[in-house]
């Protein structure tokens, strides 16, 4: 039912095509009452990264949220994408322990844009 209504529900769906492949997608559900988004996922194939499309598909996410603050959780051990985020404005807010599927912790980053309403 979690999927059904993450593919389904009101908020950003976007994918990265490449000819006939799924390159990447990201999906980003937006908070209003609460003055936040919150990206989902973003995920690019292993055969497709490095080549910048988590970066298009973030930018594209964010430009269609109103919200002045976005969130995300990402692993702790994945330092590409810390890196990503910390590229576009996002910093270390907190961490939730044992977050993921084999006990990984999950950094919660966050994102404060100016002249946004919601």
């Amino acid at each position: 039912m979690d999927v059904l209504f993450a593919l389904l529900g009101p908020g950003v769906r976007l994918k990265a095509m490449a000819g006939e492949r799924l390159a990447g997608f990201v999906m980003a559900e937006p908070h209003a009452r609460a003055g936040y988004a919150w990206i989902a996922t973003i995920g690019v194939h292993p055969d497709f990264q490095r080549r910048g499309i988590g970066a298009r598909l973030l930018v594209e996410a964010e430009a269609r949220l109103a919200t002045p603050i976005i969130k995300l959780t990402v692993r702790q051990s994945n330092a590409r994408a810390i890196a990503l985020y910390q590229k576009f404005g996002y910093s270390s807010k907190s961490v939730w322990e044992r977050y993921y599927a084999g006990g990984e912790a999950g950094i919660v980053m966050e994102k404060r844009r100016a002249n946004r309403r919601t």
